[in-house]
């Protein structure tokens, strides 16, 4: 059981989506799922605005220094999250992807919540950025209870800015 309170294969139907489908979340396997992860994230907002194309998004889920996981449902992979549990801000989501014509079906609520669940055995605290522009995904963050902590002015592109946002179980002191 996630920290959702569904079942590790995610009910769809359970966030409001239509029908009730089984989504498997996985650990990436490969290069013909990183190359599909980053032609999703290429071809999607906020990448396209923010000028992240298929090479450089085919960079962040080839890294090995980063963790990416699938959602996979009748063998085709949906959605992405990719974590980093090293660094400045252990337990940071570098980016969550889900493919648009399946989006608002509980995808991303279920990836974020296996996310939080690896990141919360390690650190009480789980960070990300969102794009200023972004509102939607700002409200999704917010709703999962995440607070904005700082604003990265022209950080990624210039008039816009990243929001960085931390969703915590305590301080850090505490944790150890």
């Amino acid at each position: 059981i996630c920290i959702l309170g569904c079942p590790l294969i995610f009910r769809e139907g359970y966030m409001g989506g239509g029908g009730c489908v089984d989504v498997e979340i996985r650990r990436i396997r490969g290069g013909d799922e990183a190359e599909a992860c980053a032609g999703m994230m290429a071809a999607s907002e906020p990448w396209v605005t923010l000028g992240r194309g298929y090479q450089e998004s085919l960079g962040v889920v080839s890294d090995p220094f980063r963790e990416v996981y699938v959602a996979v449902f009748d063998g085709r992979i949906t959605g992405f999250v990719v974590v980093e549990m090293q660094g400045a801000f252990t337990g940071y989501i570098k980016s969550i992807c889900v493919a648009p014509n399946l989006r608002d079906r509980g995808i991303g609520a279920r990836l974020m919540a296996y996310a939080e669940e690896r990141i919360f055995r390690k650190t009480p605290n789980v960070f990300l950025c969102v794009s200023d522009f972004n509102d939607g995904a700002r409200r999704f963050y917010q709703g999962l209870g995440y607070e904005t902590v700082g604003e990265l002015r022209d950080y990624l592109v210039r008039g816009s800015s990243e929001i960085l946002m931390r969703k915590t179980m305590g301080p850090l002191a505490e944790a150890r």
